[in-house]
């Protein structure tokens, strides 16, 4: 086993954070998240495992900072309970259904792009006017990279560059909407 070049590390991460027109699609989506707000939708934020984790912290950022309402289905009982009663593939669907009023945004976080789970709840949201903002990473191809109203994908396979960036980018957008990078947080 080789050991991991902290440089090349490094440089492979800067080379990806502002790749693939990126602040096009930052702007587009502080734009639409700051509309959103001003009709009084949420954005409701779903990933799996890490995901789950950089979707929670992004969701207290964006509530708690930026002023705009957020929340995900990270809850064990509401996660257990609906795999259990409608299948792992539909749970976040039928938790967006309930959950989901007009405006709402729905933002999904994946490395891989193929969870199931989040591609049911992209397909039912869009398919009831939801717009939606999707995280991928791994192969240009992945289904959750296409859906959204604006998707975001890092071209990389591995997994902690990826959710990095996925976290960067969404912190970055609190930071668009505040106007500035360094504010009080109390």
């Amino acid at each position: 086993m080789s050991e991991l070049s902290l440089e090349d590390y490094f440089a492979e991460i800067a080379r990806l954070m502002t790749s693939n027109g990126l602040f096009e699609k930052l702007s587009q989506t502080k734009t639409m998240i700051e509309d959103m707000n001003g009709l009084g939708g949420r954005l409701l934020l779903a990933g799996n495992g890490g995901s789950a984790g950089i979707v929670s912290h992004a969701a207290v950022d964006f509530t708690k900072q930026a002023k705009v309402p957020a929340m995900t289905f990270n809850e064990t009982a509401l996660i257990t309970a609906f795999a259990n009663d409608y299948g792992y593939d539909k749970w976040v669907e039928r938790a967006f259904d309930f959950y989901a009023q007009p405006n709402d945004i729905l933002v999904c976080v994946s490395v891989s792009g193929t969870s199931a789970n989040l591609l049911n709840a992209v397909h039912f949201a869009k398919d009831n006017g939801h717009k939606v903002i999707t995280f991928t990473g791994k192969n240009p191809t992945n289904d959750l990279r296409h859906l959204g109203d604006v998707n975001f994908w890092v071209d990389s396979h591995a997994y902690n560059i990826v959710e990095g960036l996925h976290m960067i980018w969404l912190t970055s957008i609190v930071d668009m909407i505040l106007g500035k990078s360094v504010y009080d947080v109390s």
